[in-house]
């Protein structure tokens, strides 16, 4: 089998890996890059590095736009095959895709109309709505834990990865010699214990392993520490006069986030917050979550049973508000007139709004009006790549530019890893150990330091061959 490694090696995101064995040619993942400036989008225009026309299928691992978003591009370029992921994962990329394809052409709009006064030509979209509606059919969904055979000596099979809703780890079976060989992609691993979603399934052997590495040099705070500080962080900055800001992907963290508000107001420990969720796409994801059952773990099953027997009238909108605490009032934001008017919420509200890493969305424009008080604070509740607006809020930048003005960065700033969707070292590390054989492993979907100090770990403690590969590279298994 031949291995190369597109995107999501040297990198945290962009993850595509193509892969040929006994004359089949396919993909895991086709995903965008995210952060670092104008280099994500330069990478996103290059040219794939294969004939979209010559690849056969693709699986996908879930639905988050790293290791999804381009798809559109995909198909637009010439791909005719199918692309197999789980229920939950095809549910929810039609909205994702289009809500992404939207961005690019408004981004692309912008780009044009700065070029034309530069005498540019214009600039294309790098995808549209009409190419995520020609993309949709190709799907074909897959259950868990059942065994598929594509022919050619290779069959596979998804196993819940506990990231986000339906997300997957891959485990692929081939034979292009006497012995059947295993690889195993990870896909983005869950962190044991995080609310509704089950923790995640482990392979039970492999002789190749291509892992992520997302937390890799880094332990998460437990679980009930993170609600603890969340808390404290809201109650103080109410206290201050202030709003507490949380920058969310719309897919994953919200429905968590949203999930632990209601759990400590249902507790008594917060009393009647206003929480807004400002994102469409956010409210569209959570009703998907709902319409999955399946995924949950026990407790969230429970609850979620409980709320459905006392009659919500709308599942999708009531998702915490009918559960009867009195003390959650949950808000939607549609349109941006009503996310423009957020801004006039001075003190005691809760706003969450995309995106996770403030590149884009609705955001970017609460900090422009918000970021600057003493009084709010800003609640960081998931990874910050390089590059990214969040991750320079983070490292403590003083002033930060946004919307083409320059903010002073006095609000207090809250940064709660316990809520990441990514296993930490511990975490990963008893993931691999699962395995009852010796794999080669190859790291991947993480910065320099996280890979490399991961590795080191794996190799002192187990003795296994680990290796970093870089984007572009090529391996025989």
């Amino acid at each position: 089998m031949r291995l190369e490694f597109i995107g999501g090696a040297s990198t945290v995101t962009g993850s595509c890996f193509n892969l040929r064995v006994n004359n089949l040619n396919f993909l895991v993942d086709c995903g965008m890059h995210q952060g670092n400036g104008g280099e994500s989008e330069t990478l996103d225009r290059k040219a794939f590095p294969f004939d979209p026309a010559k690849i056969d299928f693709v699986f996908v691992t879930h639905a988050h736009m790293d290791h999804s978003g381009m798809l559109p591009r995909l198909k637009r370029e010439g791909f005719k095959g199918k692309i197999f992921t789980t229920q939950a994962t095809k549910d929810l990329l039609k909205p994702m895709l289009v809500d992404s394809a939207r961005i690019q052409q408004s981004d692309a709009d912008w780009q044009t109309r700065k070029a034309a006064r530069a005498g540019l030509p214009p600039i294309e979209p790098l995808y549209t709505e009409a190419d995520v509606a020609a993309v949709l059919p190709m799907f074909e969904q897959r259950d868990y834990a059942k065994l598929y055979h594509l022919g050619s000596g290779v069959k596979y099979r998804f196993i819940d990865a506990g990231h986000i809703l339906g997300s997957a780890t891959l485990e692929l079976w081939f034979q292009d010699s006497e012995r059947e060989k295993k690889i195993v992609f990870s896909g983005d691993i869950g962190k044991k214990g995080n609310p509704i979603l089950k923790d995640p399934s482990m392979p039970d052997e492999a002789d190749y392993v291509v892992m992520e590495s997302t937390y890799g040099n880094r332990l998460h705070r437990p679980l009930r520490q993170s609600v603890d500080e969340l808390a404290s962080a809201i109650k103080t900055t109410f206290k201050r006069g202030g709003n507490v800001y949380i920058p969310t992907f719309a897919l994953g963290r919200t429905q968590d986030i949203l999930y632990i508000l209601n759990g400590l107001a249902a507790e008594g420990r917060l009393f009647n917050i206003n929480v807004h969720l400002d994102s469409p796409l956010a409210e569209e994801a959570t009703k998907i979550y709902l319409a999955h059952p399946e995924c949950f773990d026990e407790e969230a099953k429970k609850l979620f049973e409980a709320a459905g027997r006392n009659g919500a009238p709308d599942k999708g909108k009531s998702m915490f508000s009918s559960m009867k605490t009195g003390a959650l009032k949950l808000h939607f934001t549609h349109t941006v007139d009503e996310s423009m008017l957020l801004n006039r919420l001075k003190s005691g509200h809760i706003i969450m709004a995309g995106s996770g890493m403030c590149e884009g969305g609705r955001i970017k424009h609460h900090l422009k009006h918000n970021l600057w008080r003493r009084e709010c604070s800003v609640v960081f509740v998931g990874f910050q790549a390089r590059g990214t607006l969040g991750r320079r809020i983070v490292d403590g930048a003083k002033t930060v530019s946004i919307l083409g003005e320059e903010i002073a960065v006095r609000a207090q700033i809250h940064t709660i890893n316990g809520f990441s969707a990514h296993a930490d070292r511990h975490e990963l590390f008893e993931w691999l150990t699962a395995l009852s054989n010796s794999p080669k492993v190859f790291l991947v979907h993480g910065e320099e330091e996280a890979a490399e100090s991961l590795g080191k770990f794996i190799q002192e403690k187990t003795g296994l061959e680990t290796h970093r590969p870089r984007d572009g590279e090529v391996v025989e298994l």
